[in-house]
């Protein structure tokens, strides 16, 4: 989209000592330490306080990243756990989770080993033996810690987080080893094959979240696993458990999902081909979720992503326009270069302007203005209802067989409202989403995604208070197409017409040089969304990846 007022998106010594560097070997441990005495010499200055105590301020040098770091972890590998959580700024939650690491994990003989620091930044690997009950299994992987100076005294300790301890780990989180809770699970794609993350990278934390609800349901029984527990603000992220290793293998129970392995196939292939894009697939008639993909596997964007959707979401302020009689495709609607509302001044793409036209041309050139220049006419909710009652977005009910994020769409005022009508603001989307607005259009009603059917336990699919009318399905599909023929969209869905239509996206964030580009589409009885974070406009990135599913899926 264009240019704007931005909206944010959305992580000492004594004088007298001679300064110098002892080398201290921790023999048996496999681990160097460091021990720094230094008068002064290090990177940093100092302050004086109250009491004239000198409090060392400013960057860490590089021997008190290495000493602090080294100290935490040459503590932590000879099990002295007071003492490790001592060098990190929140002993008390280090120090929990480092006794729980030998107690609950029943994680021993652990070796530390530090890599080359960068900056602050101490990466360092882990080897550890995991024993229950008699049956053992090495664990080997990698972390990393954080060196800061405490604003108290100067003193540099290690910035404690979970993640510390195990990457997949989030703050209040812990890592238990014993009988899972949760039976295992054999996920089945619509075919009857078997999904695996080992075949299908980006259904790693689906395969979580399907075990995590169906497991008891499926009949499976349980093994024994080390695993990640989720704590309450992870729960809250709709992050589910996670296996790390499994000691014993339970009996898992089958759990068929609606998931084409031709597509899945070609979905990870493609985001695989981009840094940070996601992809979702679906089919209209039905809700079936064929397909999601991720470049990055540790979160779910595709189901679970919150991100303003830019101008994408111009077809659900398309269809309240309609529906309000506001404007038709053919009318007459230039689009200005710059409008000012509530005090702001917004702008279109490239400073560009349509100064006669249609509401379909600047539909289908994305252009932002002709979109705000209806704030005035608006009320404040509008755009929320709208999302609710026609989309069924942003009421937190779909049910879709794993977690999902369902979209939100917050009621604005002024300038907010306005920007809120071109995907910014408080707006907030993923691909899932952008894909079901898509087909709504394209089926002319909402009917849930779901990657599980409904009849596999009976839960209860959201819907939607009202159909739009026959006449704005008419009038969306025409805008669309006319983006997929002339508009953005065009060299991206070139050749898949003529049963099909599109939209464009970019939406600015704060700290990122280029948008995050969308784009959502659909071709007979196929709709695909996606989104490549930092890419750029979303016909060039996220484009070609839903055409190219679009061809493959055959509409």
């Amino acid at each position: 989209m264009g240019k704007r007022r931005r909206v944010a998106e959305r992580r000492t010594a004594p004088p007298g000592v001679i300064g110098a560097v002892i080398a201290l070997v921790v023999c048996g441990a496999g681990l160097t330490a460091y021990a720094l005495y230094d008068g002064g010499s290090a990177a940093g200055e100092t302050s004086a306080t109250a009491g004239h105590r000198k409090v060392r301020t400013g960057p860490l040098s590089a021997a008190e990243v290495r000493t602090a770091a080294t100290a935490f972890l040459t503590d932590w590998q000879h099990g002295r756990v007071a003492a490790a959580a001592a060098a990190t700024d929140d002993a008390p939650a280090a120090g929990a989770l480092l006794t729980g690491y030998t107690k609950d994990a029943h994680l021993t003989g652990v070796t530390l080993t530090p890599g080359t620091a960068t900056g602050a930044k101490v990466p360092f690997s882990v080897k550890a033996t995991l024993a229950y009950k008699g049956v053992s299994r090495p664990l080997a992987y990698g972390s990393s810690l954080t060196v800061v100076r405490r604003a108290s005294d100067g003193k540099p300790l290690v910035d404690w987080h979970a993640s510390v301890v195990h990457p997949d780990l989030r703050d209040g989180d812990t890592l238990v080893t014993g009988a899972s809770g949760t039976p295992p699970i054999k996920a089945l794609d619509r075919d009857g094959g078997e999904l695996t993350a080992a075949k299908y990278p980006s259904l790693g934390t689906v395969l979580d979240g399907l075990r995590e609800k169906y497991g008891k349901k499926a009949g499976g029984t349980a093994g024994v696993e080390l695993r990640v527990v989720r704590g309450a603000a992870s729960r809250k992220a709709k992050l589910s458990d996670k296996t790390l290793v499994t000691l014993s293998q339970g009996t898992p129970g089958t759990v068929k999902t609606t998931l084409s392995p031709a597509l899945q196939a070609e979905a990870e292939a493609q985001v695989g081909k981009r840094k940070h894009a996601s992809v979702v697939v679906l089919r209209p008639s039905t809700g079936e979720i064929l397909a999601v993909a991720n470049s990055e596997h540790g979160f779910n964007v595709g189901f679970q992503g919150s991100l303003a959707p830019g101008s994408t979401m111009k077809i659900v302020t398309s269809t309240m326009l309609f529906e309000k009689k506001l404007i038709t495709p053919d009318a007459s609607h230039p689009c200005p270069k710059t409008y000012k509302l509530a005090g702001w001044t917004f702008h279109n793409d490239d400073e560009s302007e349509i100064k006669k036209g249609t509401f379909k041309t600047a539909f289908g050139a994305s252009c932002n203005n002709a979109f705000i220049d209806f704030a005035p006419k608006l009320s404040d909710s509008d755009l929320t209802k709208e999302a609710q009652q026609v989309y069924g977005l942003g009421m937190d009910n779909w049910a879709i067989g794993v977690p999902s994020f369902d979209g939100s769409v917050p009621v604005q005022s002024g300038a907010q409202m306005g920007a809120s009508l071109i995907g910014q603001g408080g707006v907030r989307m993923n691909p899932l989403n952008m894909a079901s607005v898509a087909a709504t259009v394209q089926s002319g009603r909402f009917r849930q995604p779901y990657m599980v059917s409904p009849e596999v336990d009976h839960r209860t699919l959201a819907t939607a208070a009202r159909t739009m009318s026959a006449k704005t399905q008419a009038q969306l599909k025409e805008v669309m197409k006319f983006t997929a023929d002339y508009g953005t969209a065009a060299e991206a869905m070139a050749g898949l017409g003529p049963d099909y239509g599109a939209k464009t996206g970019s939406a600015e964030v704060d700290g990122q040089k280029k948008p995050n580009g969308w784009f959502t589409a659909y071709r007979g009885d196929l709709v695909a969304a996606g989104v490549v974070q930092a890419g750029g406009h979303g016909g060039d990135t996220a484009g070609p990846i839903v055409a190219d599913l679009l061809r493959r899926g055959g509409g």
